[in-house]
């Protein structure tokens, strides 16, 4: 704050001297002439005098008429003119106080503009102090110099050049005349393309952790209801979908108040309570009574996930309603030219952490955990040491649809929620849980960020329809070959 209060203190003090100038009278006469490369030359002038009335004049020359001796002068502008003028506009806002507007004007400088105005640019440059915008004026300064008649100049401006993505003025200058400006550009060309390329990767990497991290989460309850339990339960997208609306219903109830973007402290825990609720009461009512039978309790939840469905269009609608992002999951971080990592993203990845974390924590560290691997591996002992069987059975479902439900509440943060939501991931879900082996925790997180990853791999080849495609014939064939999964199958299904 105190950096950006020096820089605005700077540029005033830039503001106020540049504004004891009267703006040029040739230079307003020029600007009302039929020349349109007189015109051109006016708009460099006034911007060159820093005059922060330069700005209303050239407004108004947009429009098409400027006030001359106090009287209205149409002028014909033509779409040359009206782009200078466009780039004297963003000059002259250099000089504002406000430093997202200094940070917009820079910016939109960087593609180059009239080397004209450049005195005015280096003015701005040398005296502001956030570094993020002088960043961006020194590129901005470089595009302008790229265009001087100094070899020198134009071989320094090539080298500043070589940190922005700005293609286009390099390619101009590699079919220069000049042997060394040309080598020059071409040189630098080739290095923002390899680093491009590097930046692709980078994205494509992200991109299939992110993928990988809501396959995981999808699939952490699954691998429980089906891992753990041998229960193939086809409702598990419709929990995933019942987390995602207790998101909406409690953004809801947060809209219009302070406290607004803080709602997902709240969403969290609700959507696991009731996606567990949601989960408990099915397994009570039906799939108790369907332990060994994967026909019929494939049947059950099928129909059960209709129901699902049906209810939620009958409450909420069929049409799909929005869950806004907090303002600290808006944006993204640039990490490099070609690659934004959105802030929404960054979090689902570290909450799926944090799930996975818990998860781990209760299974291996607690009582209940300790009951339910003691049921998954030998129910019948553990039945004959004194474990309510039954009971554990209806927490370890619970605990499977909460996590779906904590599922769908992130998945919310990433798209529109609707009935259908959880058809996108069952099938999924449960090739995760195959491939990584099932019943193994640790097989359901590497099998998750594989699929992740090989998915955008191929979709940046082939499509998605087609990358869906590949990944599914490739899990069939390796499951021909290692039916166990990636890691060695334990628990009930195998006493089945």
């Amino acid at each position: 704050m105190l950096l950006q209060g020096k820089g605005a203190a700077a540029l005033a003090a830039l503001f106020i001297s540049a504004s004891a100038f009267a703006l040029d009278r040739s230079a307003l006469e020029k600007l009302a002439s039929d020349d349109n490369d007189e015109k051109i030359a006016a708009i460099a002038a006034l911007v060159a005098e820093g005059d922060p009335k330069a700005a209303d004049v050239l407004k108004s020359a947009a429009e098409g008429e400027i006030e001359l001796d106090g009287k209205k002068v149409e002028i014909v502008v033509n779409n040359r003119v009206r782009a200078r003028i466009a780039e004297a506009l963003s000059v002259l806002k250099l000089l504002s106080p406000d430093n997202a507007e200094r940070h917009a004007a820079a910016t939109a400088l960087t593609g180059g503009a009239d080397p004209a105005m450049l005195s005015l640019v280096l003015k701005a440059r040398d005296a502001e102090q956030d570094p993020a915008v002088k960043k961006l004026l020194e590129l901005a300064t470089a595009a302008m110099q790229l265009r001087s008649e100094d070899k020198e100049t134009r071989l320094a401006a090539i080298r500043a050049l070589a940190g922005s993505d700005n293609k286009a003025l390099l390619v101009e200058a590699a079919s220069d005349a000049d042997e060394d400006i040309k080598r020059a550009a071409q040189k630098t060309l080739r290095a923002m393309d390899d680093r491009l390329v590097w930046g692709e990767w980078l994205g494509l990497a992200f991109a299939g952790v992110s993928l990988g991290s809501i396959l995981l989460l999808a699939a952490l309850g699954l691998a429980i209801t089906y891992g753990l339990m041998g229960v193939i339960n086809m409702a598990h997208g419709e929990l995933i979908m019942i987390g995602a609306y207790t998101t909406y219903v409690v953004q809801g109830w947060f809209r219009g108040s302070a406290a607004f973007d803080f709602y997902l402290v709240a969403a969290i825990p609700a959507a696991f309570v009731v996606s567990a609720a949601v989960g408990m009461l099915l397994e009570r009512s039906v799939i108790r009574w369907l332990y060994g039978r994967p026909l019929e309790t494939l049947l059950a939840t099928w129909g059960i996930s209709l129901v699902l469905i049906q209810a939620v269009r009958t409450i909420f609608g069929a049409q799909n309603v929005q869950v806004e992002n907090p303002a600290f999951m808006s944006g993204g971080i640039q990490v490099m030219a070609n690659v934004v990592l959105p802030w929404n993203r960054i979090f689902i990845i570290l909450f799926a952490a944090g799930v996975l974390v818990a998860m781990w924590a209760l299974l291996s560290k607690t009582r209940l955990g300790l009951y339910i691997r003691g049921v998954t591996q030998n129910r019948s002992m553990a039945a004959c040491v004194g474990v309510p069987t039954a009971r554990v059975d209806t927490w370890a479902f619970g605990l499977g649809s909460g996590i779906a439900g904590l599922a769908g509440c992130a998945l919310s943060q990433v798209g529109n929620v609707g009935p259908d939501l959880g058809q996108g991931y069952i099938v999924d879900s449960f090739l995760v849980v195959v491939f990584g082996g099932v019943g193994q925790l640790a097989g359901t997180v590497y099998a998750a960020l594989v699929l992740g990853f090989a998915n955008k791999l191929l979709e940046s080849w082939s499509g998605a329809v087609l990358a869906k495609i590949a990944v599914l014939v490739f899990i069939i064939f390796f499951i021909q070959r290692r039916p166990q999964g990636l890691f060695a199958l334990k628990g009930r299904a195998v006493e089945a």
